[in-house]
């Protein structure tokens, strides 16, 4: 019904609008009495044999939903009903922030993708925590921050902290956002030394707590091997939980939407179809160049069971969707997740 109906009404749509009148339906058609056992009973998939234990924690299945769908946690109780293993919320801000002027996010349906210059849009991370206190929190939460536009990078630690801090009693994991390309000079702090310490310095809080929280970082499908030789590093270097792999690319490479159409669109991040191949390089290259020494979770490109298999078997242990999910619906949740059962079967 998604494919047939919702679909092409929605992309008659601007994506902002869409995306708004989308959360807005969700939230009305799942608060009627029994909404959310009817959704949990067409898409989701109970079986323990989906189940992973990943940095300390249980995810009922190996597919969630990446940051950038639900920044505000607006929608987690129902987009936990579609059957996700776990929801990633943000990227938050210790203050609110409306993000780049509109138009800012634009769909390349021949190439199954989006390119976003959204800015870390958001309400600031203190009325996400709100609307988590009051979660039924029947899923797994993570939490990715990232700094306000305004703040200098020689301060965004503090705001990274302050992030940290904010969300600690409310998520599950966090993930340390220095790889969008929508926020001025944000990309910077991947640099070695810079991540360095604020890695260090987001472990060192943690290291204080009564239970400290697996932390993880997110990176760019645009890094050299070089760079990512200096992730592996890194990661052993902070003790952080893992890597998500991979963030937008700012490259343009391969697309079938006119060259015109897409220099019209300009500056932001491009995700779908078109970045599977990219980001389970990146995820091949970790987990073989590590030794399989920390976990990753993959995302980029997944629009069916089939590319959800492939991040898989080149070493990531759990995967996101978010363009992929835009594109073929809730059903590809189920989708993915029985094909996996059928894997176990033979």
């Amino acid at each position: 019904m998604y494919k047939s109906i919702v679909k092409p009404y929605l992309f008659r749509l601007q994506p902002e609008e869409a995306h708004h009148l989308t959360f807005n339906s969700l939230k009305k058609m799942l608060k009627l009495p029994g909404g959310a056992a009817v959704a949990s009973k067409l898409y989701a998939v109970e079986d323990p044999r989906l189940e992973r234990e990943l940095f300390g924690l249980k995810f009922k299945n190996p597919v969630g939903l990446a940051a950038g769908l639900d920044k505000d946690a607006r929608l987690v109780d129902e987009l936990a009903a579609f059957g996700f293993g776990f929801i990633e919320i943000g990227t938050l801000t210790p203050r609110p922030q409306a993000g780049n002027p509109q138009p800012r996010l634009f769909r390349l349906p021949k190439d199954e993708s989006l390119i976003n210059r959204m800015g870390f849009n958001n309400e600031g991370v203190e009325a996400a925590v709100e609307r988590l206190r009051r979660s039924k929190r029947q899923v797994i939460i993570g939490g990715n921050i990232g700094k306000n536009k305004d703040t200098p990078n020689e301060e965004a630690e503090q705001d990274y902290l302050l992030g940290f801090e904010a969300l600690f009693e409310v998520v599950d994991y966090f993930v340390v956002n220095v790889s969008s390309p929508n926020t001025p000079n944000l990309r910077a702090l991947q640099d070695k030394e810079p991540l360095k310490k604020l890695l260090n310095s987001l472990q060192e809080r943690n290291a204080g707590k009564k239970a400290p929280k697996p932390i993880l970082l997110k990176i760019a499908p645009d890094l050299t091997e070089s760079q990512l030789d200096d992730i592996i590093e890194l990661v052993a270097e902070t003790g952080i939980a893992g890597i998500i792999a991979t963030n937008t690319t700012i490259s343009r490479e391969g697309l079938l939407t006119e060259p015109g159409t897409v220099e019209k669109i300009g500056a932001g991040g491009l995700s779908g179809k078109i970045l599977r191949r990219r980001s389970t390089e990146v995820i091949r290259y970790l987990h073989s160049h590590s030794g399989g020494s920390f976990p990753i979770i993959g995302v980029g490109g997944i629009n069916s069971p089939e590319s959800a298999l492939e991040k898989l078997e080149a070493g990531a242990s759990l995967i996101q969707l978010y363009t992929g999910f835009i594109y073929e619906g809730p059903g590809l949740v189920k989708a993915i997740n029985k094909a996996l059962l059928e894997m176990e079967l033979k």
